[in-house]
């Protein structure tokens, strides 16, 4: 099965012995971060330094000015706290000269400082509370925004594929600085509290409710009146699964209504996102992943996707070469996508199911079981593996890392 490891350019750039470190892994190539979200980081092994805080959303490398001339919303350059112009160019050509294989990988609508220069163009809830790390994507700007971002972040010299993160809905579930959100259980992405509160209901959404039959106010206040029991604390899930909670909470007709909306949305962006990728690709090797979850109500990192057709081959070339599946914790993505994959009559070698582990123990992982996990992966249908995160991982993690992949 073929491996890579997630990597921040600062894992390598500056640290000469970070390339040959992480190819010693046993790693077939790597997945190094081009676009992405703020974040506060450890480099444990690093030669001069222990933490990078990264302050805002950034691009890691020189965007291209005159293609962002005159748009509303464009990427924001990093702040300095990785040196250089470009340093996924740097950190790549380090990682290729070790002998891996190089991914970009683009985090797209997980943006806070896009949200704060433009509040217009965030998710916004039932209430009006604006999600400033969710650019929301039905509005045309942000949709042309990150078609755009894709297709620049995704081809830099150097790499041969790209994997699109957040390629799709943001919600309510965002690790947010000193958060104080547990005191009313919403399950975050996974539950009918969490979809209810991470429905946007901006002037883009409210156009698309009332094309399907039910003005965007009208919507809201049924949203809002099915969350009383949820702030009441009188809501139990049903036991049915999580979007027969949904319907249970807003009533059937108007949670597939809802959901209507977003897939459309969400399909438009994603095939967009993959053409212009492939348009812009300097070969027709190169290959474009999503991080995804089958689920298509699902929101986050891993955005909700119709499998199978999302890997459908078409004549546009958006359809996705494969999808990076969170399979930490259990296989219930693959398995999912594999059987929606196969119902879509999308043949096993036309759509990569790749599995993604976290191999931090402090993160949940399970690095020592990497072994059973990938035998595991495999024999559910996935032929490729990723593992999170090489920079991030303690010395005990990375050689179990080790020992899985001799």
């Amino acid at each position: 099965m073929r491996t890579q490891a997630f990597v921040y350019p600062w894992d390598v750039v500056g640290d000469p012995a970070a390339a040959e470190r992480i190819a010693a892994l046993g790693v077939d190539g790597v997945t190094l971060a081009s676009s992405y979200h703020s974040v506060r980081a450890l480099t444990p092994r690093h030669p001069a330094r222990r933490v990078v805080t990264a302050e805002h959303a950034a691009v890691y490398y020189p965007p291209d000015e005159a293609g962002w001339r005159g748009r509303e919303l464009r990427p924001f350059r990093h702040g300095g706290w990785v040196e250089g112009e470009d340093p996924f160019g740097a950190a790549a050509d380090a990682l290729r000269a070790a002998g891996l294989d190089v991914h970009a990988w683009v985090v797209m609508a997980h943006n806070s400082r896009l949200g704060a220069e433009h509040p217009g163009s965030v998710v916004r809830n039932a209430y009006g509370d604006g999600y400033g790390w969710a650019p929301c994507i039905a509005r045309p700007e942000v949709a042309e925004y990150l078609v755009a971002l894709a297709a620049e972040a995704a081809t830099r010299p150097g790499a041969s594929g790209a994997e699109l993160e957040s390629c799709g809905w943001y919600g309510f579930a965002h690790l947010h600085a000193h958060d104080k959100v547990g005191g009313v259980p919403l399950d975050g992405a996974r539950g009918a509290a969490g979809y209810l509160m991470s429905l946007c209901f901006c002037s883009a959404c409210a156009r698309g409710y009332a094309e399907l039959g039910v003005p965007g106010e009208e919507l809201a206040g049924r949203v809002r009146a099915a969350l009383e029991p949820v702030w009441a604390g009188a809501w139990r899930p049903g036991g049915e699964g999580e979007w027969a909670d949904v319907g249970a909470l807003l009533g059937a007709e108007l949670a597939e209504l809802t959901l209507d909306h977003r897939t459309r949305v969400a399909r438009e962006l994603q095939y967009a996102a993959v053409a212009a990728v492939r348009a812009a690709a300097p070969d027709a090797d190169f290959r474009v992943h999503l991080h995804a979850d089958p689920l298509p109500w699902r929101v986050g990192a891993n955005a909700g996707v119709e499998a199978g057709r999302l890997l459908a081959r078409d004549d546009d070339g958006g359809a996705a070469d494969g999808l990076v599946l969170p399979c930490t914790g259990g296989l219930d993505a693959l398995t999912r996508a594999a059987a929606d994959r196969s119902a879509g009559g999308v043949a096993a070698g036309e759509g990569a199911l790749i599995a993604n582990f976290t191999i931090v123990a402090g993160m949940g992982g399970d690095p020592d079981g990497l072994p059973a996990s990938l035998a595991a992966a495999e024999a559910a249908g996935a032929t490729e593996a990723r593992l999170y995160h090489a920079g991030v991982a303690s010395a005990a993690d990375l050689e179990a890392v080790r020992r899985a992949l001799r």
